[in-house]
């Protein structure tokens, strides 16, 4: 009975070993991915910045001061796509190539599930982009659109302000102003103050 009992300790001691080599051989073989990993982060993060800094660059020299939220909103995106593919690439460094596909595939399906779900978002954002470019609708601006005629008193990527004749502020979509707006011309100068203006 003493030596099944030793038996069993000698057993049970070489299973606890095995473990713990397997183990340690386990981390052992981890490190290096994990060096490469903190690595690539850091260089990732370098590389972004600096791909961030060139592109605020070029986007400010093409939009003037007035439609920095174009600026904004293209460096968002642009930031949240290489963090992304940072993240994948990281993935298949760390040997989870498997997990990078797929987490690469449900993104999509999930990205386009957003995209629907915010579809009137995004097209009050595109209207944006484009009510934000047009010369022809800025700030001071009489205009009337489907449903008011006043002064344009702000424009963003999603939302439009007029101010109304009776002095009411209307929010409207982008989206429903960009549709269909009409601006009023400049009222010309009375014929008297014209002909103030001419010497005799």
């Amino acid at each position: 009975m003493i030596l099944a009992a030793t038996a069993t300790d000698a057993a049970d001691g070489s299973t606890v070993e095995t473990l713990l080599g397997e183990f340690l051989e386990g981390i052992l073989a981890t490190i290096p991915r994990l060096v490469s990993g903190v690595i690539f982060l850091l260089i990732a993060y370098v590389a972004i910045r600096v791909v961030r800094s060139v592109a605020r660059s070029v986007l400010s020299r093409v939009y003037p001061i007035e439609e920095a939220l174009i600026v904004d909103l293209a460096v968002a995106v642009i930031t949240l796509f290489l963090w992304f593919g940072a993240g994948l690439a990281l993935l298949k460094i760390l040997g989870m190539g498997d997990i990078a596909a797929s987490l690469g595939t449900a993104t999509g399906f999930i990205g386009l599930g957003v995209a629907f779900a915010l579809k009137e978002m995004i097209a009050d954002t595109v209207a944006g982009v484009y009510l934000l470019q047009d010369p022809d609708f800025e700030e001071g601006d009489r205009v009337t659109t489907a449903s008011v005629t006043g002064t344009v008193d702000g424009i963003d990527l999603r939302k439009t302000r007029i101010r109304a004749d009776d002095g009411d502020l209307v929010v409207l979509a982008n989206r429903e102003v960009e549709k269909k707006w009409t601006k009023e011309a400049p009222e010309p100068p009375d014929a008297e103050d014209a002909t103030a203006d001419t010497p005799e």
